[in-house]
C-alpha cells in the first residue's frame, strides 16, 4: 500500500532527507551541498511510503501565484510501479490547498515523458542543473 504524506514530524523529514541522499547524492552524483539548500524551511516537504518503508520523497516551494515542485524521487528499485505519480498527485493537492493553480518544475530529461504522461507540458529549451541536463515544465491545476 502506498501512503504520500506532508512531512511533520522529525521521523518524517528524516524520511525525507534520507530517500533525497539516495537517489541524488549516492545514485546520481549531486553535491551534498547542493542537495541540501536554503530553501528546506520555506518548502512543504512530501514523503511517500510503500508498506510502510519511505520509497518517495519531494518539495513544493508556494510562490506568488504557482507552486514549485522540486527535488521529487523515488527509490530506484520502486520507480515504473505508478509511485511517481502518486506523490505528484499529493503535491498538485496541497498546492491547490494552499491557493495555487499552477505547478511549474524543472524536469531531468530522462523523466520528461513521465511528466508528460502526467499532464505536464515542456516550457524551455534543455539546460544542465547540478551537471544533469533539465526542462521546465508546468501543468494547470
Amino acid at each position: 500500500m502506498v501512503q504520500v504524506l506532508v512531512a511533520r514530524t522529525v521521523e518524517e523529514l528524516r524520511d525525507v532527507y534520507d530517500v533525497r541522499r539516495q537517489v541524488f547524492i549516492e545514485e546520481q552524483g549531486v553535491p551534498a551541498e547542493i542537495e541540501v539548500d536554503e530553501k528546506e524551511k520555506e518548502s512543504i516537504h512530501l514523503v511517500a511510503y510503500h508498506d510502510n518503508q519511505p520509497i518517495g520523497a519531494g518539495r513544493l516551494r508556494l510562490e506568488e501565484n504557482y507552486g514549485k515542485a522540486e527535488r521529487v524521487c523515488i527509490l530506484s528499485e520502486m520507480r515504473g510501479k505508478g509511485l511517481g505519480a502518486a506523490l505528484m498527485k499529493e503535491m498538485e493537492q496541497v498546492a491547490r490547498e494552499h491557493g495555487m493553480d499552477k505547478l511549474k518544475l524543472n524536469a531531468q530529461t530522462h523523466a520528461e515523458s513521465f511528466y508528460k504522461g502526467i499532464g505536464y507540458a515542456t516550457v524551455s529549451d534543455t539546460f544542465y542543473d547540478a551537471g544533469i541536463l533539465h526542462v521546465t515544465m508546468e501543468k494547470k491545476l
